[in-house]
């Protein structure tokens, strides 16, 4: 039985379990002995059997179709980004068949440095950094001064003895990037480092694994985030994240001072005059 069989079979689960009938104008009757909708209602709602619904929810070796998949996303209302983990998980997406990128291509790097002031980093789908500038290193820390294996920006959240106390709304912070972390972990199920990186993170922080469980799936995208620095005080950071066209399993990270005291909180990590 296969890892991705399993999540699968878990994720469902969980997504069923967080529907409310009420939603679906079902009535709400004190027999009901666990939350959400039950099996044959959502096998209802997608148009197949209750049985086999049971025998994915299961792990019982099935592999859905992508019409199967799309119909039981819309029965269970799943967001987009959950939709795109189902399909990964089902192995019903497209994949790539290049290996996972370890270094920065040179004119993306270059890209990198060209966007100073604004701080701005390149990672891979593991949140390996592959390349960062120096707006970057003034925001958090020198990443030069890691050993590569900690130039992961998942691991400094988590482990970091610094970077871990930098997040104002460090839970929120967190979660979005172990929901990233999930998805990314779906679309490349057989990469040893990945799977490594999770292990390492479940064992050595309660949180992660504890926020790990509850499968949160997200795409990348936009965001924001306040830090205390240590030199300049608070920084409200409005976060862009883009995906290169010919470089699609990687992300370009840059930040923007949210408000005109973060934009001179900046300035200040930088040394540049008032």
């Amino acid at each position: 039985m296969s890892t991705a069989t399993v999540e699968l079979a878990a994720f469902l689960r969980t997504r069923r379990e967080r529907l409310d009938p009420r939603d679906f104008g079902l009535p709400v009757r004190r027999s009901r002995r666990t939350p959400g909708l039950r099996r044959e209602e959502v096998a209802e709602q997608a148009g197949v059997s209750v049985d086999y619904v049971v025998r994915l929810e299961q792990a019982r070796g099935l592999r859905p179709s992508a019409a199967v998949v799309e119909a039981l996303s819309s029965a269970l209302r799943l967001t987009g980004e959950e939709r795109a983990y189902f399909f990964d998980l089902a192995r019903q997406r497209p994949r790539g068949t290049g290996e996972p990128a370890t270094t920065a291509e040179p004119s993306l790097a270059r890209l990198v440095e060209d966007l100073s002031p604004l701080p701005a980093m390149l990672l891979n789908h593991r949140f390996d950094i592959l390349a960062w500038n120096a707006g970057m290193a003034r925001l958090l820390l020198d990443f030069a001064t890691l050993p590569s294996a900690q130039r992961n920006a998942m691991w400094l959240c988590l482990l970091h003895p610094e970077i871990r106390e930098y997040y104002v709304d460090r839970e929120r912070v967190v979660r979005e990037g172990i929901a990233h972390l999930r998805a990314a972990w779906a679309a490349h199920p057989d990469d040893p480092v990945l799977t490594a990186l999770i292990a390492e993170c479940t064992g050595g922080n309660e949180e992660f694994a504890r926020w790990w469980a509850e499968r949160d799936v997200r795409g990348t995208g936009r965001g924001s985030k306040v830090l205390r620095h240590p030199g300049a005080g608070v920084i409200a950071v409005d976060v862009e994240v883009l995906v290169p066209l010919r470089e699609s399993d990687q992300r370009l990270l840059i930040g923007r001072p949210a408000d005109e005291a973060s934009r001179a909180a900046l300035r200040s990590c930088a040394g540049s005059p008032g």
